[in-house]
């Protein structure tokens, strides 16, 4: 069965940091990428960051400098960790299995989804 299950996420003053987990099970940690993506109320779900298994690594320029895409192939876990988060990253962050792109629609493996709330 192919499942991922985000985990992490909360609610935090700004300026402080959070890691996101991501545990993929069966075909999704073989997806050539790992992704993940976020999606405020009202706006389209964005790209954050992406990984490969060669270690190809991509961040949108809103959270370069500030977040960390990481992997751990034994545990078939990624990870994102946020740094000096910021109210206007506030969104529901989901991990995504697929091919390595900005584009949501290179991605066919999705999570539930974790809440993260930045209050300033």
């Amino acid at each position: 069965q192919v499942s991922l299950v985000e985990s992490g996420g909360g609610l935090v003053q700004a300026g402080e940091a959070l890691r996101l987990s991501c545990a993929a099970s069966g075909r999704t940690f073989s997806s050539p990428s790992m992704a993940w993506f976020r999606q405020a109320p009202g706006k389209e779900r964005e790209f954050v960051a992406a990984t490969t298994r060669s270690g190809d690594i991509d961040y949108s320029g809103s959270v370069k400098d500030r977040f960390t895409i990481s992997s751990d192939n034994a545990k078939n876990t990624v990870y994102l960790q946020m740094n000096s988060l910021k109210p206007e990253d506030t969104a529901v962050y989901f991990c995504a299995g697929g091919v390595f792109s900005r584009s949501r629609w290179s991605y066919n493996y999705w999570g539930q989804g974790t809440q993260v709330t930045v209050s300033s």
